[in-house]
């Protein structure tokens, strides 16, 4: 296990190195003047535009300015938020647990409707439940976050004033108060990311069970007279679970991308509006850093679909 992990981690460092010099050129090149405010301001000599861009190196090389943000992010430096004044860690890092709290929540809801009702309904194909789950499967994917998010503010802010549609980092409260209310407020948020999610995962699963029930060693185990509960659940959806977690692991960084829109109708304050708001500023060093951390999501996450697969298929060694 630890050489397996060594060679991923050796794998990983020139795919990041490849994918960061990408995203650098393609920032370097884009539109836009993070000094353009500064430039217009009649109150900010020009003397003091260029003393800034010469501090930060914009004017430098792109392969000159990338080597120095390299070095830079190798002694944990992320740079420097024109926009907010802070470094660029300490931005990250005051979003992160919102994000985390408010996506992980959505993917642990997305599995638990997801495994069970994409199971049972392989298990009876064809069925009034089996029909049930996939209309509202298609109902589920079919419709976007922004309109469904927008539909239950209209029904439980507005209409019954019961859920808050302003998510607050800072909720002020402490105990149990404070933790009802922090429930309270990512309830929809959670709810709209996680079903569209589960909508997709429980197609998926339903289309793995039904492979898996159709090979030889099912059929030996339903003849060797094991209960049909101990057949689904012990030699097919433990089978079946190998595809849908490599769908899960590839889907979670594109998750955290969606999540851009839901966190903007729900004023989350996380890594998307984070992206979203210093894209609008051409905030470039946070930019490049939020789409750098989506790149060691994908690989960090591939990672860990491979090690669910030695856990769910014996079969499957590290070497």
């Amino acid at each position: 296990m630890g050489s397996y992990l060594a060679r991923r981690l050796m794998i990983a460092i020139p795919s990041l190195l490849g994918i960061s010099f990408i995203l650098f050129v393609v920032l370097a090149l884009a539109p836009g003047d993070p000094f353009g405010d500064i430039a217009s301001n009649p109150n900010v000599p020009p003397e003091v535009r260029l003393a800034l861009r010469a501090k930060f190196g914009m004017d430098d090389p792109v392969l000159v300015r990338y080597a120095h943000w390299l070095v830079a992010m190798a002694h944990g430096d992320w740079g420097f938020s024109f926009a907010s004044r802070i470094d660029v860690s300490t931005l990250i890092l005051q979003r992160v647990p919102t994000t985390i709290y408010v996506i992980g929540s959505s993917q642990v809801l997305a599995l638990l409707v997801a495994l069970p009702i994409g199971i049972y309904a392989a298990t009876r194909p064809y069925s009034v439940f089996d029909q049930i789950a996939n209309t509202f499967a298609f109902m589920g994917f079919s419709l976007p976050t922004f309109f469904t998010g927008l539909l239950l503010i209209l029904i439980f802010s507005i209409k019954l004033h019961w859920l808050p549609f302003v998510y607050q980092a800072d909720l002020p409260g402490s105990g149990l108060e404070w933790v009802w209310g922090n429930i309270k407020q990512a309830i929809m948020p959670v709810t709209v990311l996680g079903l569209f999610q589960a909508a997709s995962y429980t197609r998926y699963v339903r289309s793995a069970v039904l492979d898996v029930s159709r090979l030889d060693y099912v059929t030996t185990a339903r003849a060797k007279g094991l209960a049909e509960k101990v057949v689904v659940l012990r030699h097919i959806s433990r089978n079946a679970l190998i595809p849908v977690v490599t769908m899960v692991a590839l889907q979670m960084p594109a998750v955290f991308g969606g999540a851009i829109v839901t966190e903007q109708i729900f004023r989350v304050p996380g890594i998307g509006s984070l992206l979203i708001s210093a894209m609008l500023a051409n905030d470039t060093p946070v930019v490049m850093a939020v789409t750098f951390v989506f790149s060691c999501l994908v690989i960090f996450f591939n990672l860990i679909a491979d090690l669910l697969y030695g856990w769910l298929d014996p079969r499957i060694s590290f070497r």
